[in-house]
């Protein structure tokens, strides 16, 4: 089925242009402890709001091994809430393309640990599907609750 343009498409693009300029991409929050304490707490988090680890990409040796650079202490880890993201497969087949959510986690100083996960809503912004902006909406919340618990 081919989507025709909806009549004041250029006003609404316009209105959803400004609304994603004010909006974060992550949500983030630094607290206290060592790198590895805050990876299981956020672990922990994930899972008790229906995420699993899908990927853990550890970028300081990535960047050691590839370019010989030393880095901070910094991952990322692909967060995926199985029946969400089916959902947002269905509401949008092309949507796995940002999938999973990640969440990244690094070493700011000994100590202090910052972590850091995607705004789906503001992803979302992207695509014209209500379907999918309403899934968007409760993994942001849920993604919110994660940091905030840290």
């Amino acid at each position: 089925m081919v989507k025709l343009p909806r009549k004041n498409m250029k006003k609404e693009n316009k209105a959803l242009i400004q609304k994603n300029k004010k909006m974060k991409y992550y949500f983030n929050k630094t607290v206290s402890g060592t790198f590895e304490d805050v990876i299981e707490k956020v672990t922990k988090e994930l899972k008790d709001e229906g995420f699993g680890i899908l990927t853990e990409i550890d970028v300081t040796a990535t960047l050691k091994k590839k370019l010989d650079i030393d880095f901070k202490k910094y991952r990322i880890l692909g967060a995926c809430n199985p029946p969400y993201a089916h959902k947002a497969l269905q509401a949008e087949d092309k949507i796995g393309t940002m999938l999973p959510c990640n969440v990244i986690v690094q070493e700011i100083n000994p100590g202090i640990v910052e972590v850091a996960a995607i705004n789906p809503m503001a992803s979302m912004m992207a695509v014209d599907n209500k379907q999918l902006m309403e899934i968007a909406d409760e993994i942001t919340a849920k993604l919110k609750n994660v940091i905030e618990k840290l």
